[in-house]
């Protein structure tokens, strides 16, 4: 399957470690977008890979922490979302005032709602979502602006209609989300949040307003800038948040030399990308030594490491059996498995089927 990345801004911005995951599992393409808005690049790999960074892995020692394995988080949706139906290669999702219809390939079944729920929709995208095409937004009832306010776990920002289907936000995420909010607010301190490739900033703000000390890394200044728009329209321009724009791997790679810690780190690489200064990254060939180096700078008292990846090139077993190799004498537990979101139906409330969206892996300090 074609390896895609999704990545708002141009190609030579689309960072490798500032570089956005690929859509739909595999499928996420980033390219220019027709307006100046943050759209995603859509690169193909090269033949061969170099290795710029002259950094070996760390050998480890110790036992392996615990695992759980496999585990599905599931979301059924939050605040302004949630998935409606799915079937025939499409899903049909609710988006605040808006209902959208885009391309999902992890949908082979045939949608559960009758035809007209289909097409009474504000949004459907359609076009060429192939290697080098873009698509377009088609808009049934009348023409909508480029970008709409959106709320989720609290945190407003702004949905964007891109030329390569993505909207800003991608919701199952929401169950990591959930999860760090959640660990921030029960720390009698101020956690420290690293949100590597970390794309229009929904995860930092989050972490922001339960009250972390966040720092937010993504090659892209569009990324950057959308990210900055989302903090004044959430009301959290005094929230302690750095916006860094650079190649993800550079940055952590400092941060070791400097010795800073961090004691979350959201880790969400593309398959493929390229820095701002024509950094290559692969995730098969450098996610390794990017989960190497994040353990370096991961706190005395850390609370979590979270990796995502869409690549369905690989079983979530993969990232499992790096991230207990990486997390070798720190005790605590990895799980791994997969995010789902489930159907919730045009109430928001009628679960139905579960739609696969990513592979993850994190570890805890200690075992739940």
């Amino acid at each position: 399957m074609r390896q895609k990345e999704r990545r708002p801004g141009q190609k030579s911005a689309a960072g490798p470690s500032g570089g956005r995951r690929p859509d739909d599992r595999g499928q996420r393409p980033t390219k220019p977008a027709a307006k100046p808005a943050p759209a995603r690049e859509k690169v193909r790999e090269p033949a061969s890979v170099p290795t710029a960074i002259d950094r070996p892995l760390m050998v480890r020692t110790g036992e392996r922490p615990a695992e759980r394995v496999p585990v599905i988080l599931e979301s059924l949706g939050a605040g302004d979302f949630h998935l409606i139906d799915s079937g025939n290669g499409e899903k049909l999702e609710q988006y605040g005032p808006y209902r959208i219809v885009r391309p999902e390939g992890q949908a082979l079944w045939q949608p559960s709602l009758p035809k007209q729920a289909w097409e009474k929709v504000d949004a459907a995208f359609t076009g060429d979502t192939d290697e080098e095409g873009t698509g377009r937004w088609r808009f049934p009832k009348e023409a909508l602006g480029e970008t709409w306010p959106l709320n989720l776990l609290g945190v407003d920002f702004l949905g964007r209609f891109t030329s390569f289907r993505h909207v800003g936000v991608f919701p199952e995420q929401i169950a990591h989300w959930t999860w760090m909010k959640q660990q921030v607010e029960a720390a009698k301190r101020p956690l420290k949040v690293l949100n590597l490739f970390g794309y229009t900033g929904v995860a930092s703000l989050v972490a922001a307003a339960a009250g972390a000390e966040v720092t937010h890394v993504d090659a892209s200044k569009k990324a950057i800038g959308w990210a900055r728009e989302n903090q004044a329209m959430s009301g959290l321009e005094k929230a302690p948040i750095r916006w860094i724009c650079e190649d993800a791997m550079k940055f952590i790679l400092r941060e070791e030399r400097r010795g800073n810690t961090y004691d979350i780190i959201l880790t969400d690489p593309p398959s493929f990308g390229r820095g701002p200064n024509g950094e290559v990254w692969h995730l098969f060939a450098h996610l390794p030594l990017m989960l190497d180096i994040c353990r370096e700078i991961l706190s005395p008292k850390a609370v979590g490491l979270v990796l995502t990846a869409y690549s369905i090139r690989a079983s979530f077993y993969s990232i499992h059996e790096l991230m207990r190799e990486t997390m070798r004498g720190a005790g605590g537990v990895v799980e791994s498995g997969e995010l789902v979101i489930r159907e919730a139906g045009l109430d928001g409330n009628t679960p139905g089927r579960a739609l696969s969206t990513s592979l993850f892996s994190r570890w805890y300090p200690n075992e739940p």
